[in-house]
């Protein structure tokens, strides 16, 4: 007798795609028991039965989360993956170094963060601004859909700025096999976009930034500053930057030339909390030369999203004007 597909999976509709995955090997470095690797990239991909769109998506999660972050909902359905290979592209995604599936040790890659808890999950993903209604779960402990949130958050290393710098160099390599494609990023994932582009402008088609990590010159705790305005791994700023404390006394001095012709967008919720500073990020890229839009998704007639709309009840809807922005931008 052949096994019955649960009812909670029949949603999911029957779809003809080809996938695969491989890794962006780290560097060979000692270890306890010989020659080990630091800090690979896992990579996944998925495409169409026919690729209709002119570049590939490179997708790159958040901090503490993992490449599944854009494969499903913590309510169970289909999240963006799906939705960007039903519209044609070819689409990887990206399990950060030291994060997910890309295996983290901490002799090798440095000392490691806290757990994600539930209490920063909670002021994060379910933040109590007026009109943030789409989240499918409470901040209740207990809470099967929160569970599955928390489930895929792991942690991220202690040093942001060279968790910035693996990104940059590894996500860099994944281009540089792959050819021009457009990066769409997720929170603390954002600062690889603009350091993948300052590294290679000729790869990257466009960036998608959904709620980057922000605003310029935060510091989020000892160690963990954007130094360079809006990473804390080095940009390459013109004039040449000795010292990026020079950055904050005076930000209208510098440019970001490799962003120039890059079309990119900051993309904020609704009813997010990013959408606060959100605008001072973009000022800042703008004053520095870079070719960036800031988008409301309330502009658009998708009202009630938090900091992770690819999680939230309205899913489908929140991918739309991303989907519209990418086209226009590679057009």
């Amino acid at each position: 007798m052949a096994a019955a597909l649960p009812e909670e999976f029949a949603a999911h509709p029957l779809r003809t795609v080809r996938k695969g995955h491989f890794w962006i090997a780290g560097e060979r470095v000692p270890g306890e028991r010989g020659l080990v690797q630091r800090a690979p990239l896992y990579v996944e991909w998925e495409a169409p039965a026919e690729i209709t769109q002119p570049y590939p998506l490179v997708l790159v999660h958040g901090g503490g989360g993992q490449g599944t972050d854009w494969k499903g909902t913590p309510d169970g359905r289909p999240g963006w993956l799906d939705r960007f290979v039903d519209a044609g592209y070819l689409t990887y995604v990206v399990d950060r170094p030291a994060h997910g599936r890309s295996w983290a040790h901490p002799d090798v890659v440095g000392e490691l963060g806290a757990q994600f808890s539930y209490d920063l999950a909670v002021g994060l993903f379910d933040t109590p601004i007026p009109g943030h209604d789409q989240a499918p779960w409470s901040d209740r402990i207990g809470d099967p859909q929160l569970d599955q949130l928390i489930a895929g958050m792991g942690f991220m290393p202690a040093d942001l700025a060279e968790s910035q710098r693996l990104d940059q160099e590894r996500i860099g390599r994944l281009l540089q096999r792959i050819g021009p494609a457009v990066l769409v990023t997720h929170s603390a994932g954002g600062p690889a976009g603009w350091l993948v582009a300052d590294a290679h402008p000729e790869l990257v088609k466009a960036i998608m930034a959904i709620e980057p990590m922000g605003p310029p010159f935060f510091e989020f705790g000892p160690g963990s500053r954007l130094d360079w305005g809006v990473t804390a791994a080095p940009l390459q700023y013109a004039p040449e930057v000795q010292d990026p404390a020079e950055l904050e006394r005076d930000p209208a001095a510098f440019r970001l030339p490799a962003l120039a012709g890059i079309p990119a967008v900051v993309m904020v919720g609704a009813s997010s909390p990013f959408a606060i500073w959100a605008g001072g990020l973009v000022d800042y890229l703008r004053s520095a030369g870079a070719d960036v839009e800031l988008m409301n998704l309330a502009d658009h007639g998708v009202a009630g999203n938090g900091h992770a709309m690819m999680f939230e009840k309205n899913s489908d809807a929140a991918i739309v004007p991303v989907l519209q922005w990418i086209a226009d931008a590679v057009s």
